[in-house]
């Protein structure tokens, strides 16, 4: 099993940039791709290797990751013309990081085992604070062997990875993880405006509640957020409805019921279209502060 080395990197934006900054920091050789010019020059400044697009930061590398926004960016990245597949070598490992849906996944991964490729599915939840600390959870789908073939690379990203089936397993696993946080969000959002509104410093009921049961790695990192009124992104909200649809579009496949997901994409997609999509996750709040005419900030 040749070790990897070399890894391309195609996808600079809030996530990708501090990933492949970290994977400088660990000593692999990197070359990097993006639609936008300027972090490819900012890490370029740092050591990486400039590349005009994906097929070409894909040439010669033991590994390409590509992080992207949606399924049909990863497909055309991938799969499309001066493509990813196209500049990979055989043997090669291709390690979407991006959160798709799970069945668009399994297609990548087809094509490109077709071509001697292999592939992981491989998204990841921590946000940009978690991107930046190398702190990130990885859900990975593919064959074990690849898994453990790709394990520096996920050493260098992430403070777990789990191989969670065969292709598409670390999408599902991805849009799993994506329910729990936007319905803990909701119910943060709901417990703080409630507070405010009865009477009660948000502040205190954080203080109190964070302690017990209710405690949760969302309630740390969103309720300062919201208690502050900071909507400054960390994961976008766009991104988020695009990760219920997905969700629930993949429930629809396996038959499965998702009736709180389906209320939380309408209650996101109601802010996106009111113009928060670029705010953070955490702005589900003004949801709940709009419906109750109070902020959980106060006055």
């Amino acid at each position: 099993m040749t070790p990897i080395r070399s890894v391309g990197f195609v996808g600079l934006g809030i996530m990708g940039k501090p990933m492949a900054r970290n994977l400088l920091k660990a000593g692999f050789s990197l070359t990097v791709a993006s639609r936008a010019r300027a972090p490819v020059d900012e890490l370029a400044a740092e050591g990486a290797a400039p590349r005009e697009s994906p097929g070409d930061c894909a040439e010669g590398r033991d590994a390409v990751i590509t992080v992207l926004p949606d399924s049909p960016d990863s497909e055309k990245v991938i799969l499309g013309e001066n493509g990813v597949l196209e500049g990979a070598s055989k043997g090669a490992v291709v390690i979407d990081m991006s959160s798709i849906a799970p069945a668009v996944s399994r297609k990548i991964g087809g094509a490109c085992e077709a071509k001697g490729v292999d592939f992981l599915d491989a998204p990841v939840s921590g946000g940009e604070p978690g991107a930046i600390s190398g702190q990130l959870a990885i859900m990975v789908g593919g064959k074990k062997d690849v898994f453990a073939r790709a394990e520096p690379i996920f050493q260098a990203l992430g403070k777990s990875y789990v191989l969670c089936g065969g292709h598409g397993a670390g999408n599902t696993v991805k849009l799993a993880n994506q329910i729990v946080v936007a319905a803990n969000i909701e119910a943060v959002s709901e417990a703080l405006v409630f507070a405010r509104k009865s009477g009660v410093d948000p502040q205190v009921a954080f203080e109190a509640i964070r302690g017990g049961l209710a405690g949760s790695k969302v309630l740390e990192a969103k309720a300062p957020m919201m208690i502050g009124g900071n909507w400054e992104p960390g994961f976008r909200l766009r991104l988020h409805q695009k990760d219920l649809a997905n969700a629930l579009t993949a429930a629809k496949e396996a038959e499965v019921p998702l009736p709180v997901t389906a209320l939380l994409q309408q209650i996101v997609t109601a802010l996106v279209v009111n113009g928060n999509g670029d705010l953070d996750h955490s702005a589900i709040a003004r949801f709940i502060e709009d419906m109750a005419q109070t902020t959980i900030r106060g006055k």
